[in-house]
This record gives C-alpha cells, sequence and structure tokens, in this order.
C-alpha cells in the first residue's frame, strides 16, 4: 500500500529542458518529508504535479489514497498547499482573506469565520485581523498563506519554502505549528532551502538534483554517507591557505587530490572529511607547526546537512533562496498559477 504521498517516474518537460526525470518518492502517513536540492532541481514542479498544478508527461502518482491524474478534484479536496510566495487577496482584511478560503471549502458561514479567528490565534496575526492584507509586512503576509493553508486542517499538507521571509522568532512558531500538525496525524512534503529547518523537521530528507532523487534517507544517515567526521583549520595568515588546504588534502578520508578538502577563503577556513578522531587531529597540529603554519583555530565536528548537500550536488545550498525552478525549466508563467494554493484546490 503506497504511502500518503507517492510518486513513481514522474517526468515533466518543458521545452527542450527536463524539469523532472523519473522521479520516486514515498512519504508514510503522518510523517514529514524533506525535499532539498539546487536552485532548478525540480523540487517545485514535483510540488505541482503532486497538487494537481501541473500534469506530468508520463509517470504515477497518488496522494491520500486518490490518483492526481484520475482523481484530480477529489485530491484537491484532500490536500493543503502553500507556495513559495504569499498568495493572499490584499484588498481583503486577514480575517476576511481566511472566511473566504474556508467558504471556497463549502464551510458554513459560522464555522468559516471561527476557524479564522483559531488561526490569526494560531499565526499571532490577532491584533492585525481587521486591516487590509496590502498593509502587511512580507512575514505577516506569508503568516496568513500559511493559516489559508490550514483552514480545513487536510490530512496531506504540502510547504514550498514556508519559511522564506520569516525572522527566527516567527519560523520557530512556525516549526511548532508543523510538529503539532504532524502529532495529529498530517502527512507532511516540505520543500526548503534552510538546511537546519530540514534537520529539525523532518524525518526523512530526500535531496533532488538534474529533476531525479540522488539520496534518500534519514538526516543521519546521509551524514553517516557524507563521512564521519570533518578537521575545521583557521588559519592565521591569508597566504597559509593554499599550504593548509594541501596539508589537509593529504588526510583526507577519500585520498589525495579529491577535491574534498574545501576552502572559505573569506574566512581563512579549511575542512575535510577524516577518519581518526583526536588522535589524528593531534598529528594535522604537528604537521602544520612542523610546516610554519600559524593558527587561530582546529577542531573536529560531525558533518552537517550542509556538507550532505556540497557532497551530493557540488555546492552549498543557499538559505533564503527562493529555489524557483521555472528559472530552469522556462515554466515562469506557472508561478502565479503555481501559489493559488487553497483557492485552487477548493475549485
Amino acid at each position: 500500500m503506497p504511502g500518503a504521498i507517492y510518486a513513481e517516474g514522474l517526468v515533466k518537460t518543458f521545452g527542450n529542458v527536463k524539469a523532472l526525470d523519473g522521479v520516486d518518492l514515498e512519504v508514510p502517513e503522518g510523517t514529514v518529508l524533506g525535499l532539498l536540492g539546487p536552485n532548478g532541481a525540480g523540487k517545485t514542479t514535483t510540488v505541482r504535479c503532486l497538487t494537481t498544478l501541473l500534469r506530468p508527461d508520463s509517470g504515477r502518482a497518488v496522494v491520500a489514497g486518490l490518483d492526481v491524474l484520475k482523481q484530480p478534484d477529489a485530491v484537491r479536496r484532500s490536500i493543503g498547499l502553500s507556495g513559495q510566495f504569499a498568495a493572499v487577496d490584499e484588498y481583503l482584511t486577514g480575517r476576511e482573506n481566511l472566511q473566504m478560503v474556508g467558504q471556497l471549502y463549502q464551510m458554513r458561514a459560522k464555522a468559516a469565520k471561527v476557524r479564522a479567528d483559531e488561526l490569526l490565534e494560531q499565526f499571532h496575526l490577532t491584533d492585525a485581523a481587521d486591516r487590509t492584507a496590502k498593509t502587511y509586512s512580507g512575514g505577516m503576509r506569508r503568516r496568513l498563506d500559511l493559516a489559508a493553508a490550514l483552514v480545513v486542517s487536510p490530512p496531506v499538507m504540502f510547504m514550498d519554502e514556508p519559511t522564506t521571509g520569516l525572522d527566527p522568532r516567527n519560523r520557530q512558531q512556525l516549526w511548532e505549528v508543523i510538529k503539532q500538525l504532524v502529532s495529529g496525524g498530517t502527512t507532511l512534503l516540505l520543500t526548503t532551502q534552510y538546511l537546519e529547518e530540514a534537520d529539525h523537521l523532518a524525518h526523512d530528507i530526500a535531496v533532488v538534483d538534474r529533476g531525479r532523487v540522488i539520496a534518500q534517507g534519514t538526516s543521519d544517515q546521509l551524514k553517516a554517507r557524507t563521512g564521519g567526521e570533518r578537521v575545521e583549520v583557521v588559519v592565521h595568515e591569508r597566504e597559509h591557505i593554499a599550504s593548509a588546504s594541501a596539508l589537509l588534502d593529504r588526510y583526507s578520508l577519500r585520498g589525495a587530490g579529491t577535491g574534498d578538502t574545501t576552502v572559505e577563503d573569506h574566512m581563512r577556513k579549511i575542512t575535510t572529511p577524516v577518519s581518526g578522531g583526536a588522535k589524528l587531529l593531534a598529528e594535522i597540529i604537528r604537521d602544520l607547526d612542523a610546516d610554519g603554519i600559524e593558527i587561530d583555530d582546529i577542531g573536529l565536528r560531525r558533518p552537517t546537512l550542509d556538507d550532505v548537500f556540497l557532497s551530493l550536488t557540488g555546492h552549498v545550498a543557499e538559505a533564503g533562496d527562493t529555489g524557483d525552478d521555472e528559472d530552469a525549466d522556462g515554466a515562469q508563467g506557472g508561478g502565479d498559477r503555481g501559489q493559488r494554493h487553497d483557492k485552487e484546490a477548493a475549485k
């Protein structure tokens, strides 16, 4: 029996660009899947195919036990979707926006009002409830958009870059909302460029690149795949970066010359995956001293999801990036259509 979200062999092409090249996913009921990938990797296109906003060229998708291609209307009634950008009616108040979404879902007016009040309080928007949305800050609009996606408490949620534009306090508040949803049985597919967010929320993580899932597992499993430990060295003088990098590359877990040693010039920091613990660290310190390389700091640490991302895709993720797949797939015109989340889903 497929999970609450299931995709097999999804393919989507825009002109000469293959945005999805056989995406396979399965998200068990009541869990969170974090979908990571560089810009243009296919994350947003995947979400749009799974939420009926785009029709895949081939492949199969099942959401909440419903076939996405054969039962699109039923799928829309069973999901909530918050897109990359806030999609609210700026001429309505916050309360009116939420009541409108509720009534599009055929809720009675009184029930829609009660639900709107609950969400306004949950997302700390009560004081601004009767102001028009055009007077809201970007972060407030984002919270109102997320609240709209939750009006009917759907069993399956899709959140595409949900915390982009939120300050750290509001991001933490949203994380708590997500945890409450999932603890109540909601299944969530979350795309994000904040790797800390995926680490914190996701039961499973799938890394997408060039329209394919290139790795999947728990955060710990992906980190173990990248290597158990990292040595980080901060040199005192910038002219020692090259020689320190060459020295550390000899200790790299995968051997010298593999390119696994990375350099952050602006921080004078060199990092390489190693195996050997504190004993190896002492040896590296002796070698650095013997070569006359003065250091400001040195230490061992476990790999982060940034390391995983870099290892799998060849570059780091950019926190706060929009992650617009349209830049790569030529579907820029679909941007607005892809953001009309619950209003489209309710039709």
